[in-house]
C-alpha cells in the first residue's frame, strides 16, 4: 500500500466513516480507503451480538469497543480535591462504529437545533439544508410525505401502542396524565409528547452503517479498498499539506499516502488523532514534544453529551418483555422543562422494558431521562503523545447549574409517574439507579454473569422482604427514593454522583466560521490551518443536538461527502 497515493482515505469505519466511504466510491474515478481499527465483519458475516435488536449486548462485548478507554463524568468539584473516578466509555472499535452498538434510535432532533448551528457559524446547515440529506439516508418503513425518504440505505420503522409490553405501556400512560399527547412520528412533530421511537431495525435486526452502506456490492468496487485492525499513530504532513497517515497493524508499522485524509474517530478521537498529529492548542502539543502544524485552541475543547439519571423497578411478569420481542426501548417522552433560557423540547424521558441482556435485567425495568438541550462543556485533552495512551476525557456533566436544575425537577417527576395506578399495577420496589462500574460488570457478555444473574433473579422472584434486601444491599448504589423526594440536596448530591452520558459525545472539533478561534473545521468540514484534511463525525457539530447523535452524525457525512463530490 505504500505505493498508492490514494484520493481519499476516512479515517474510521464508524456511522460517518462507512456513509463517506460509500458515497465517495460511488464515482469510479476517485480511489478511497477506508481505514479501522477494530475488525470488519462484512454483512453477510456478522456475529449475532452485532445483528441482536436487543441494545443492551453488542456494546458490553469486549470484541466490539475500545476497552481502555475511560472517561469522568461528574462535574469539577471546584477547589476541592479531584477524587471523581473515572469509567468505561463504549465507543465501538468495530466496523460500523457506534452504529454496531448502539441503542439504534432514529432521531434527527429538532429544526431548532440546526437553526442553532446556523447561528453559531454553521453556514449552510439549516433545518432546509439537513433535511434532504436524512431522507436520503432512510427507507421508512412506516411515513411518506415531505418528511421522509423511501430509497435510502437505512431501513427505519416504529412499534406501535397496540404491541407496546406492559411496562412500556404503564410509563406511557402515566405520560399521559402528566398531560402529554400521542405523537405519532417524533421525526415530523416537533411538539412535546410521547410517541413510539423511530428506530435503524428491520426484521428485529440492527441496521448499521456497515450493514446499510457497505453492502457486498458496495466492497466490490474495483476503486474501494478496507484496512481494518489498523490503529492510527499519527497524520503525515508537508508544512500544513497533508500527504497521509501511519497506521498500526499487527505486523507492524505502515505509511498510508493520500491526497485528502478525512477523520471520522468520533469526539473522543478525533480530536486525539488532530493533536497528537501537530493539530490543537499549541502550548499544550509543545508541552508533550509534538510539532505544531496548526495552533487551533478549539481542538479537544466543548465537549457535550446529553447528561440523565434513571429510576428503576421490578417488573411483574405480565409487564415485561415478551419471549417474541427483543427490541426493549419502544416509546419515549419529549418535554420542554420550562426553564429560562433552555428552549422548547429540551428533556427526554425513554422507558426501557429490559435493563440488561440477563436473567435479571429481564425482571428490571428501568426509566432514563435525560437533558436534551445540555449547556455543560467538557474537554478531551492528551496525557501522552504516544498513540497508545488514550485521551484524558473530563466531561464535566452538570457544570452547568440549568442541566442540574432540570434533572432535579425530572427526577420528581418520574418519581410521581411511578405513584400512577398503571404504573403500580406493573412494578414493585421502584428505586434510583445508576449506570456505575459495577453495574457494567455485570452487564458484560460472558457466561459468569449469566449464572451469576440467574440466581440473583431467583432472589428477587422471592418478593416482599427479600427482594427489597436485595435492592438495597446489592442493586442500589445510593439513597433510596424516599430520601430523594424529602430533601433537593440529597437529589443534586445523587446526581452529581450517579450522572450519566448516554454515548452522545459530541462538539470537539466543531464547526464555525474561520474568524472563531474556536472553531476547527469549516461549513464544509475542512479543518482550519491544514490543507487536505476534513473531520467529519459528531465532533464537528457545533452544539449537540436534542437527539441520540446517531442519525445526525450520519445525515452529515451524507452531506460532507455530496459538498466533496461536488467540488466543495
Amino acid at each position: 500500500m505504500t505505493d498508492t497515493v490514494y484520493d481519499y482515505v476516512i479515517v474510521g469505519g464508524g456511522s460517518a466513516g462507512c456513509v463517506m466511504a460509500s458515497r465517495l466510491s460511488e464515482r469510479s474515478a476517485n480511489s478511497v480507503l477506508l481505514v479501522e481499527a477494530g475488525t470488519d465483519y462484512a454483512p453477510h458475516n456478522l456475529p449475532d451480538q452485532l445483528q441482536d435488536g436487543f441494545a443492551g449486548v453488542a456494546y458490553n462485548d469486549p470484541r466490539f469497543i475500545w476497552k481502555n478507554l475511560r472517561v469522568i463524568v461528574p462535574p469539577r468539584p471546584g477547589n476541592a480535591p479531584d477524587t471523581r473516578p473515572d469509567k468505561l466509555y463504549q465507543q465501538g472499535r468495530v466496523m460500523g462504529g457506534g452504529s454496531s452498538i448502539n441503542g439504534m434510535m432514529a432521531n434527527r432532533g429538532s429544526p431548532l437545533d440546526y437553526e442553532d448551528w446556523v447561528s453559531r457559524g454553521a453556514a449552510g446547515w439549516a433545518w432546509e439544508d439537513v433535511l434532504p440529506f436524512f431522507k436520503k439516508m432512510e427507507s421508512d418503513r412506516d411515513f411518506g410525505g415531505p418528511f421522509h425518504g423511501k430509497d435510502g440505505p437505512i431501513g427505519v420503522r416504529r412499534l406501535f401502542p397496540d404491541i407496546w409490553p406492559g411496562y412500556t405501556t404503564a410509563i406511557m400512560e402515566a405520560a399521559k396524565a402528566e398531560g402529554f399527547d400521542y405523537i405519532e412520528d417524533m421525526n415530523a412533530d416537533f411538539s412535546d409528547g410521547y410517541f413510539p421511537v423511530t428506530i435503524s431495525n428491520i426484521d428485529d435486526k440492527r441496521v448499521s452503517a456497515n450493514v446499510a452502506y457497505l453492502t457486498m456490492e458496495v466492497r466490490a468496487r474495483s476503486n474501494f479498498n478496507i484496512l481494518d485492525q489498523a490503529e492510527v499513530q499519527r497524520l503525515n504532513f508537508e508544512g500544513t499539506r497533508i500527504t497521509g497517515l501511519t497506521v498500526k497493524r499487527p505486523e507492524g508499522e505502515r505509511t498510508i499516502r493520500a491526497n485528502e485524509v478525512i477523520v471520522s474517530g468520533g469526539a473522543t478521537h478525533s480530536p486525539a488523532i488532530l493533536m497528537r498529529s501537530g493539530i490543537g492548542p499549541a502550548a499544550q502539543l509543545s508541552h508533550l514534544g509534538i510539532g505544531i502544524v496548526a495552533d487551533r485552541q478549539g481542538v479537544g475543547q466543548h465537549l457535550m453529551e446529553h447528561p440523565g439519571v434513571s429510576m428503576a423497578s421490578f417488573m411483574k411478569p405480565d409487564a415485561r418483555l415478551p419471549a417474541s420481542m427483543r427490541r426493549q426501548m419502544i416509546a419515549c417522552m419529549r418535554y420542554s422543562s420550562g426553564v429560562d433560557g433552555c428552549g422548547p423540547g429540551d428533556m427526554f424521558i425513554v422507558p426501557t422494558n429490559k435493563s440488561a441482556w440477563h436473567a435479571l435485567g429481564d425482571r428490571i425495568g428501568a426509566v432514563m431521562v435525560w437533558v436534551n438541550n445540555s449547556f455543560s462543556t467538557g474537554e478531551v485533552t492528551l496525557q501522552s503523545a504516544d498513540p497508545g495512551v488514550e485521551p484524558l476525557v473530563d466531561f464535566n456533566m452538570c457544570s452547568d447549574e440549568r442541566d442540574l436544575i432540570r434533572i432535579v425537577q425530572a427526577t420528581r417527576m418520574l418519581a410521581r409517574m411511578h405513584t400512577h395506578p398503571a404504573v403500580t399495577d406493573a412494578v414493585h420496589d421502584v428505586f434510583p439507579a445508576a449506570y456505575s462500574e459495577r453495574v457494567r460488570k455485570v452487564g458484560e457478555f460472558n457466561k459468569s454473569n449469566a449464572l451469576k444473574t440467574r440466581i440473583a433473579a431467583r432472589l428477587m422472584d422471592l418478593g416482599g422482604p427479600v427482594r427489597r434486601a436485595f435492592i438495597d444491599k446489592v442493586i442500589r448504589e445510593g439513597p433510596t427514593l424516599q430520601e430523594l423526594l424529602d430533601d433537593d440536596g440529597v437529589i443534586v448530591d445523587w446526581i452529581k454522583k450517579t450522572v450519566t452520558g448516554h454515548w452522545h459525545a459530541s462538539c470537539t472539533c466543531r464547526m464555525g466560521m474561520a474568524d472563531d478561534p474556536d472553531a476547527v473545521t469549516d461549513p464544509s468540514a475542512r479543518v482550519y490551518g491544514a490543507e487536505g484534511l476534513r473531520v467529519c463525525d459528531a465532533s464537528i457539530m457545533p452544539r449537540v443536538p436534542r437527539a441520540n447523535t446517531n442519525f445526525p452524525t450520519m445525515m452529515m457525512a451524507e452531506k460532507v461527502a455530496d459538498t466533496i463530490l461536488a467540488g466543495g
